[in-house]
């Protein structure tokens, strides 16, 4: 599983010209879910999101994570993380799950997200969205859980 985080100081997603997710200080998560995929991979970064210490204590250093500062998440399917670009210049996304396993990893990280009592909102997976965000800082990492196994 793979989720681009990024610390923002606003974000929101639309769909139709009409918004079904929008925040104010917090993440905005990217999440792609990979065909070899498990719960271990979801419990893994949904703990990683949550834990992850990107905002900024007294003392100006990132040393606070999203549930520390009030913040909220706005969690995006985005299975084109998945994309394989090794050959070619056309991207393959063989290694993006199915949308039926797709569907239920993310509906999954949300709920496992709310869970540890984080504000969570969320796009409309297998829509065609619009994100609109203002990154802060700019703070962007990559989380991957098969890196953990490495």
């Amino acid at each position: 599983m793979i989720a681009v985080v990024q610390r923002v100081s606003d974000a929101s997603v639309s769909v139709d010209q009409k918004v079904c997710g929008a925040i104010d200080r917090g993440l905005l998560v990217y999440l792609g879910v990979l065909t070899t995929d498990s719960t271990t991979d979801l419990d893994y970064i949904i703990r990683k999101i949550a834990a992850l210490r990107i905002f900024k204590d007294a003392e100006d250093k990132m040393n606070l994570s999203v549930d520390k500062v009030s913040s909220k998440v706005l969690i995006i399917s985005q299975f084109t993380l998945c994309a394989i670009t090794t050959k070619g210049n056309r991207p393959s996304f063989n290694n993006a799950a199915p949308p039926e396993e797709a569907t239920l990893m993310y509906e999954k990280a949300i709920d496992g997200l709310k869970k540890l009592n984080l504000h969570v909102e969320s796009g409309i997976f297998g829509a065609d969205m619009k994100v609109r965000y203002t990154n802060d800082g700019p703070v962007t990492i990559i989380l991957d859980s098969h890196d953990v196994a490495k």
